[in-house]
């Protein structure tokens, strides 16, 4: 099989599954610390000279990752944090705010795929068979969770860099659900539409569930053989004494900034926040006579290219439904944000 050739992800009827046409690379990365495996990530995404298909599973010590496009302030209980001293960092991809510890695994694929739309329920595969193996009800549900009898232990999310994605996720094992629930700051709107009163109420450990007792260890160890089930070979690998110079190159001046991880809060004169099938979005607009001279868009929706495309593109127009509509239309937010119409955007920015 050439290198390079991606594995080829197949939904015969309605059942998703996959296949791999070419041999699989896994990573073998044993650090916890957050800012340096977002920097792995980010090196094996990015690097010209990996096109194998590309498998890690890593844990974090007690951290919060915090989604591309999120306002990390608005996301994450700071005091706690603080006074728990929970490490914070920001990821590649989009999404909202997540919890790991050391009874949390985190998975990630990297593949070729030019032109596959974005499809959460196919990676998501291995950690639902594995779960039904163990006699365990998991299911793929809304947009990029997993759960368990409705409670999440998995959210997912990619982010795509020219003709790569990269697909990750998270699996609640045997995790401190009190630190998740008091590290993050739930969205209203998410629970209200759930039904339910807290981040603690909507996630669960795969623990909890199990018939017979199994260690994190062995659960890693099932999922592993099962992602070699749907490869055509299979070749593990640490990272060498360059790649780690690379990597720790990132992690110093990227992932360990307070810039990255925070980001200063834009001026803005108006804010204004929605929710819609494909992620909540906040708008901060600084507007001057009328005129959008600031626009930062922040929430855990997902994209397929750079948001500040669309945020240029909308800086200097008239705060207007004509003006706002022909800049939209013309740009087409989703090719930007999947599932997001021109309609939807203007509904955000005016009244």
């Amino acid at each position: 099989m050439p290198a390079g050739r991606p594995f080829t992800w197949h939904r015969p009827g309605n059942k998703a599954c996959f296949k791999g046409n070419g041999q699989m690379l896994q990573i073998i990365n044993p650090s916890d610390d957050p800012y340096f495996n977002m920097a792995v990530e980010d090196y094996l995404v990015h690097n010209p000279d990996l096109n194998e298909d590309i498998f890690m599973l890593w844990q974090n010590r007690p951290t919060v990752v915090v989604g591309r496009h999120q306002n990390s302030h608005a996301e994450i209980n700071l005091a706690l944090v603080r006074q728990k001293g929970i490490e914070v960092v920001r990821r590649l991809s989009g999404g909202g705010a997540v919890y790991h510890d050391r009874g949390n695994l985190n998975f990630t694929f990297i593949t070729t795929a030019a032109g596959m739309k974005l499809d959460f329920a196919a990676f998501t595969v291995p950690v639902i068979e594995v779960l039904h193996q163990l006699g365990v009800p998991a299911e793929h549900t809304g947009r990029n969770d997993i759960v368990i009898k409705g409670r999440k232990f998995s959210g997912n999310a990619q982010y795509r860099f020219k003709n790569r994605l990269m697909h990750h996720g998270t699996i609640l094992f045997a995790s401190n659900l009190e630190d998740v629930s008091q590290a993050l700051k739930p969205d209203a709107s998410k629970t209200i539409a759930k039904g339910v009163a807290s981040v603690r109420s909507r996630v669960t450990n795969i623990s909890e569930h199990l018939p017979r007792p199994l260690s994190l260890e062995e659960f890693k160890n099932m999922l592993l053989e099962r992602i070699r089930a749907h490869s055509n070979g299979f070749q593990r690998r640490e990272l060498t004494g360059p790649e780690i110079e690379q990597v720790n190159a990132l992690r110093n001046s990227r992932y360990t900034s307070w810039d990255w991880n925070y980001g200063h809060s834009p001026q803005f004169s108006q804010r204004r926040l929605a929710r819609f099938s494909w992620g909540s979005m906040e708008a901060f607009l600084l507007v001057k006579r009328g005129i959008i001279e600031q626009c930062r868009f922040f929430g855990d929706f997902f994209t397929i290219a750079d948001l500040s495309i669309l945020e240029k593109a909308l800086q200097g127009v008239p705060l207007r439904e004509e003006a706002l509509r022909g800049v939209l239309e013309a740009l087409d937010p989703g090719t930007i944000i999947p599932g997001a119409s021109v309609q939807q955007i203007m509904s955000l920015m005016i009244d």
